[in-house]
């Protein structure tokens, strides 16, 4: 007999499932940053970086109503030529999620998220690799419009500038049409997309997304100025 899985289980991995799809895309987007040296390049030798950790001070956090998901790390290599020989490049980013829930139907789904992707900056043997700043608003805003379902008629709307890590960062708001995952139910979202801004041998990128109707501007920009960063001293 087929062991079907029971709606928590189908529910917990869905959950778990987007959680990661932001980690994913971020990897793959945000790999191969400029900054640190990989000369362990030049030996053949594999040259590993991992980012620090941004995150949203608590007592922000406690202010806005969301809550952290999960801290998780998403590791890519990348290949670069050398004196005729192919060398590998290590970089793990970190993302810090956080959500808060919107309840329907007596379930409780994953309406609104707030996260800030940290990824190293990394230069080999004197060459700058920096795809994130090759990456637009609208190319960002995709990064985390992949949080819900059937996004369409993604319009880009005002723009402001706010505090990130110390540095004045652009910010640019977006408008689109689509469904809460899980739930089938069709809303207005909203997308706040930061700059990179660099944050010691890192960048940091601040991305947010909701439903038009929490109104949750004024929390996303307390999140993005209660950012704080934590250097990982392997870098």
């Amino acid at each position: 007999m087929t062991n079907e899985p029971t709606a928590d289980e189908t529910t917990e991995a869905d959950a778990l499932t987007r959680r990661r799809a932001l980690a994913a895309a971020g990897g793959v987007a945000l790999a191969g940053l400029a900054g640190c040296t990989a000369l362990d390049v030049a030996t053949g030798d594999p040259a590993e970086f991992t980012a620090g950790t941004a995150t949203v001070a608590d007592e922000t956090l406690s202010e806005t109503g969301y809550e952290l998901n999960e801290v998780s790390e998403e590791t890519v290599s990348r290949e670069f030529d050398v004196a005729g020989s192919t060398r590998e490049v290590r970089v793990t980013n970190t993302v810090a999620e956080y959500d808060k829930a919107l309840e329907l139907f007596g379930e409780r789904y994953q309406a609104a998220v707030f996260a800030a992707v940290a990824t190293p900056r990394v230069e080999v043997l004197g060459q700058s690799f920096n795809p994130i700043a090759e990456l637009g608003p609208d190319e960002r805003a995709a990064l985390i419009a992949d949080r819900y379902e059937g996004v369409s008629d993604l319009e880009r709307g005002s723009e402001y500038t706010t505090d990130v890590l110390g540095t004045d960062a652009s910010v640019t708001v977006y408008s689109a049409e689509g469904e809460i995952e899980g739930t089938g139910v069709s809303a207005e979202l909203e997308f706040h997309v930061g700059e990179a801004v660099e944050a010691g041998s890192d960048y940091v990128v601040p991305l947010a997304a909701y439903p038009a109707s929490f109104g949750d501007g004024e929390n996303v920009r307390a999140m993005m100025n209660g950012l704080e960063h934590e250097q990982n001293g392997e870098n």
